[in-house]
């Protein structure tokens, strides 16, 4: 019976090859709420960060339903690439490098120093350089993930070893918890690899290899198994809803009672730890079967969109950060001398770089030739 049960939904040979559209609407989900999050997070205090909007964008959709599913299907679309050697995923992790560092000039040191030019304000413009322009954040994480995926695939590691390593750091990152490394430069570049966090208690990684690695690894056993589904209703049946379920109720407790990532402070969720990472990727399963429930009711025009978003999600990413640093951190403090604005007019700000983003992404990929153009 349970022969005959798994035969219904999985074939015998890899029958999907190509772009599966749950995955490209789970990342392009993401990126759609990205310039509310961050510039909620750039314009409220940290107290108005624990309640109402602010924190539902910062700690829910910013949190748990943000970043992990971009890194699960990032980890899953490896298996769909043209060219998904380990030299192949390899490039890719030391090109995402390369982009990380690149996005932390566009961001932080071109708009900081035009910030300072206009302001005169080294404080706010300056001190925060060293950090900003070396520190990690999820391209550095997407490279080194990678580079170790490539690792893995080359030393032809099976998946419950890749899993079980994974898991491994994940609890052993958990066990070890915020480390202060005694200097700034050693929290900085330590902080690509586990949490760091200065004498102050000041933050100084997020997305540590070490405590988010489990995430791309299990999206990555993921997009292997979704190969040979034959099935797609009644796979995602069998997980999906219980997972869905699941997660409501613990978001639900979690929130009311602020424990684990929804608790104070920014490393309750950065520096991720064990059991947040089981109810991340909960959470990512489950809405990834509802993903897959919609695709077939919603429009060929719409889907078309969530695969041109997520056929260029490195590019609409970068090109909201600039917006945001550009029009919030150096605009909006230039004018108004502060980054603290009302919730309504950040929300409004939020909405016209969404918008903007989606316009220049467009303008950019049509200025490049054999591109995805939007339909």
């Amino acid at each position: 019976m349970v022969k005959h049960f798994f035969d219904n939904i999985f074939s015998k040979e890899a029958i999907n090859t190509g772009r599966q559209i749950e995955l490209d609407i789970g990342k392009a989900i993401v990126i759609f709420y990205f310039p509310f999050v961050h510039c909620i997070i750039e314009c409220c205090t940290d107290e108005q960060l624990r309640t109402g909007v602010p924190y539902l964008l910062d700690t829910v959709l910013g949190g748990p339903l943000g970043a992990p599913m971009f890194m699960f299907c990032m980890g899953a679309t490896v298996h769909f690439a043209r060219s998904n050697t380990p030299s192949d995923i390899a490039r890719r992790g030391l090109k995402l490098l390369a982009f990380g560092f690149l996005l932390n000039i566009c961001r932080y040191l071109i708009p900081n120093l035009l910030g300072w030019a206009i302001t005169g304000d080294a404080e706010q413009f300056l001190v925060p350089l060293p950090f900003c322009l070396f520190g990690d954040d999820i391209l550095q994480f997407a490279g080194l993930a990678f580079l170790c995926i490539a690792l893995m695939k080359k030393l032809k590691t099976p998946r419950w070893l890749m899993l079980t390593i994974a898991l491994a750091f994940s609890v052993g990152s958990t066990l070890l918890g915020d480390v202060d490394l005694g200097h700034d430069v050693l929290n900085i570049f330590g902080g690509w690899f586990i949490g760091t966090v200065n004498a102050r208690g000041q933050i100084q990684s997020a997305f540590p290899l070490l405590n988010w690695l489990i995430v791309p690894i299990c999206g990555y056993i993921f997009g292997e198994t979704i190969r040979y589904v034959k099935n797609r209703k009644r796979f995602y049946l069998c997980f999906s809803p219980t997972l869905l379920v699941f997660t409501a109720v613990y978001f639900f407790f979690g929130i009311r009672n602020m424990i684990g990532m929804f608790g104070e402070g920014e490393n309750c969720y950065y520096h991720l730890s064990t059991p947040d990472a089981f109810v991340c990727l909960a959470a990512t399963l489950g809405l990834l079967g509802f993903f897959a429930a919609i695709a077939y009711i919603l429009p060929q025009p719409v889907l078309r969109f969530f695969t041109y978003i997520s056929g260029n999600i490195t590019e609409v990413y970068f090109i909201h950060w600039i917006l945001v640093r550009l029009i919030v951190n150096v605009g909006v403090y230039a004018i108004a001398g502060t980054l603290r604005i009302p919730v309504w007019m950040t929300l409004l700000i939020s909405s016209g770089i969404f918008i903007l983003m989606f316009l220049i992404t467009d303008i950019f990929c049509k200025l490049r030739p054999n591109e995805r153009k939007m339909k």
